[in-house]
């Protein structure tokens, strides 16, 4: 059984990849950028959550969250790249979260590849399914050790600057700067990706309270593009409902400043009404037990819609999001759009394939009033509607929060253990 710690010597990246850093698989035929579409007033599709897709399907470690199947497992990663093509994803995000090789050897998490290994492989792979269809690819970075341990602003940037140079090796189009808790690391994230001259998006995992240190979602906002970020929004931590909201109020924002920026959303599949400024991590479900929390595609739909109605145009998924979700969004939009994603050949909308069951009683639920007005039951009669996140209320700068290279000691643990069980 093999968990990335048998193998000590590296492949080289020829043989890892198949080509050298800047042997670009280039793109195929002319596409419109992100900005072009989106100062068209286009609605730009978003792709779902990679890492927990992956977790599920066994080639990501909850724990550690980070994406070396880009590099083990190319297969894996690029058939979830096609399933959301198919889907309707007009973006095809590089698998380089958490990639910085801060987080790649966090806590005992030793590696067969390097970082700059996983982020060629996620580019190349990206880039391959991208050129099957009419879709870009976008380069990620994301929250660092570095900033959680309080390295300077100096450290924070050479780890975005190291991402960077493989995705500007590997010419991808535009660039996220995404899962952000705080927006001063968002903000040094952003001015290192608009080096490049590439169009950059950011966003924040955040809800209407703003970031762990108390910043507005508006006042988020106003400094990402301030820092020269064309796209802002939210992505992760909370659900569908939570970020349009937070998304509509950091347009609020911006528009108060006299600033013009593009928006977008990518929330989390599960429902968290129940989440505090920290978002789903603070939930006890958080990680393995999720599941009952899953939006449904008519949930999803809703979701569509109402980002739309709000202004917003970049509209996908993070954690949760299958390719059924990003289909029930293209489905939602086909009119603003003008046609239909290829998934959609086995897809009767609101339901209508159930005309064919064999069961009647199935067959009577072929109608879109039915599957808007379901109350979905959970089955488990002795759960709550609701949890009571955690609430620890430790940000940067807490001794919990200090990172290491080495892996968490038993010592540690008790600690955190017996914290845990005496309430915090």
């Amino acid at each position: 059984m093999q968990h990335g710690r048998a193998h000590t010597s590296l492949p080289n990246r020829e043989e890892q990849t198949g080509r050298s850093c800047c042997a670009t698989m280039a793109p195929t035929g002319a596409k419109k950028g992100i900005l072009e579409r989106l100062d068209a007033g286009q609605v730009v599709i978003g792709d779902g959550g990679f890492v927990f897709a992956l977790e599920k399907r066994g080639y990501v470690k909850a724990g550690p969250w980070t994406p070396e199947a880009a590099s083990e497992h190319p297969e894996a990663v690029r058939q979830l790249h096609r399933e959301f093509l198919r889907a309707g994803s007009n973006v095809m995000q590089t698998f380089t979260f958490y990639a910085s090789d801060d987080k790649l050897e966090n806590r005992g998490h030793t590696q067969r590849f390097t970082g700059q290994q996983i982020n060629e492989a996620a580019c190349d792979l990206a880039r391959e399914v991208a050129n099957e269809g009419d879709a870009l690819v976008a380069g990620g970075v994301s929250q660092t050790p570095a900033y959680l341990s309080c390295k300077s602003e100096d450290e924070v940037k050479a780890t975005f600057k190291k991402q960077l140079d493989v995705f500007v090796c590997k010419n991808v189009d535009f660039l996220i700067a995404e899962y952000f808790e705080h927006v001063e690391e968002a903000e040094w994230a952003v001015q290192v990706l608009k080096t490049t001259g590439k169009p950059v998006a950011a966003t924040m995992c955040i809800g209407p309270e703003g970031d762990l240190n108390g910043v507005s979602p508006g006042d988020c906002a106003v400094r990402l593009v301030k820092a020269g970020a064309q796209i802002v929004g939210v992505n992760c931590h909370f659900d569908p409902v939570t970020c349009v909201k937070t998304v509509k109020l950091m347009k609020e924002g911006v528009e108060k400043a006299g600033l013009k920026a593009h928006y977008m959303s990518q929330p989390l599949a599960y429902h968290t009404p129940d989440c505090n400024r920290q978002g789903f991590i603070d939930l006890p479900e958080f990680p393995f037990s999720l599941e009952p929390r899953i939006v449904t595609r008519w949930d999803v739909q809703k979701y569509a819609r109402e980002a739309y109605n709000v202004g917003i145009r970049y509209i996908g998924g993070c954690c949760g999001f299958e390719p059924y979700h990003i289909r029930a969004v293209a489905e939602e939009l086909a009119p603003e759009r003008g046609f239909l994603p290829a998934g959609s050949e086995k897809h009767g909308s609101w339901g209508s394939g159930l005309d064919m069951h064999t069961k009647p009683w199935v067959r009577a639920r072929a109608r879109r009033d039915y599957w808007e007005k379901l109350k979905p039951a959970s089955g488990r009669p002795f759960c709550p509607s609701m949890s009571t996140p955690d609430g620890w209320g430790v940000t940067k700068g807490h001794a919990d929060l200090m990172q290491q290279k080495e892996a968490t000691s038993e010592e540690q643990l008790k600690v955190l253990f017996d914290k845990a069980s005496k309430g915090n």
